[in-house]
Parts: structure tokens; sequence; C-alpha cells
């Protein structure tokens, strides 16, 4: 499936948003999977990445980015960079990409990678995305593509006030929803949540639970 068709393919799927839609038109996917995934890159399925972590389904992608509702300004913090396809979606869509990734080895490929396909409006990070980035805080998005047991009290803390957060939450191997998390305009007002899908995700990582070969450096 070219990128074209998957836009063609995600917009039968329920996927409105034209700019998401166009953007993921412009991406090919091909280029931010290992050499031995791409022949699976056609199907709307996860593909591993290495170090046990993947790369989202095209459909998951373009649902979770359509879900922030960006116009254009936005200042958008990512957790988890993993490949940098999702990365790269967001960049097209959005003034700046702040990303945080834990796993070095993963951080410095795509680092790499968006750096190659002229993406410079992503600021990268390696470091425990629970943490998010609070000197660059406050943002008017946020979108964690791996699933803490709850939501991290740090990220919506950074998150602005009207401000969208989409994030998968539950336990590995059990439930998942994936939510939409609106922080209040007004302070001491309690945050909208809405539940958009049952989703799967890998766990999101803390530095302490990471083996030394792959800790932060």
């Amino acid at each position: 499936m070219g990128d074209q068709a998957r836009a063609d393919f995600l917009s039968q799927e329920g996927i409105h948003d034209e700019r998401v839609l166009e953007g993921v038109a412009r991406l090919t996917r091909a280029d931010f999977v290992p050499e031995a995934a791409r022949g699976e890159v056609a199907a709307d399925v996860p593909l591993p990445i290495g170090h046990g972590q993947t790369i989202s389904q095209p459909f998951v992608v373009a649902l979770m980015t359509q879900a922030l509702q960006l116009q254009g300004h936005e200042r958008v913090l990512e957790i988890g960079t993993g490949s940098g396809y999702q990365t790269a979606l967001l960049a097209l869509l959005c003034r700046e990409v702040f990303s945080v990734e834990i796993i070095p080895e993963l951080a410095r490929s795509a680092r790499e990678r968006l750096k190659r396909l002229g993406f410079d409006n992503v600021f990268l990070r390696q470091g425990d995305g629970g943490e998010g980035w609070p000197e660059q805080a406050p943002f008017d998005a946020i979108l964690v593509t791996a699933a803490p047991n709850e939501v991290p009290t740090a990220l919506l803390s950074q998150l602005q006030g009207g401000g969208r957060m989409v994030v998968p939450v539950g336990p590995t191997g059990g439930t998942q929803e994936l939510l939409r998390i609106r922080r209040a305009r007004e302070p001491g007002m309690l945050p909208q949540v809405e539940s958009l899908l049952p989703v799967r995700f890998v766990p999101m990582t803390s530095a302490a639970a990471l083996p030394p070969s792959v800790g932060p450096r």
C-alpha cells in the first residue's frame, strides 16, 4: 500500500481530519522501520523496531493524532519517540514537537532519521518520559505512545489549560483504554476524560526499570 493509498484507507476507516490524512500521505512508513520489517510495511499492523518496542499501526497513529485536534500553531510534547514516525506526523501538523525517548539507541537513530528527512521543528531528548519535559512546559497538547498504569500527574501538570492529552492507560496484558484528557482552563476544575477505544500498547518504562545495557547514558 502506497502512502496515498494508506491515507485513502484511513479515510474509509473513519479518520476525517484532512490535515492528518494529508500528513500520512506525505510520509513513507518504510523510512521508519528496520529493513527486516519492510515487507510488512503496507499492512495496518504494529511492527517491531527493536528493543522490545513497536511502531503502532497507522490507524492508531492517525486516530491519536486526530484526537489532539491540532490547528498548526501548537507546541506538542510526545512521550516515546520510537522510530520517529508519529513524531514526523506531528511535526507536519504543529509548530514544534518536543519528543522524549527513554532508550538511547532509539533516541539516537530517530534523531538521525528525522534530521535526514528534513524535520527542523523537532526537539528530541533522551530520558524518562514519565517526567515529561518541564523546562519547555506548558504544552498545548501531549501525546503518549506507551501505556502507563495510570495517567502520569507530571505530564498532566505540563499541559496548558484547555490543552489535550492522548494517552493509553492500563496494565500490560490487561485492559488498556486510549484516553483523551482535556485540562480545565480554570484552576481547581477537574479535567474532562473521554475514552476513545480499547488498545494494546507496550508499557511505559521508567529509567529505574531499564536493564543496564539500555539505561540512560
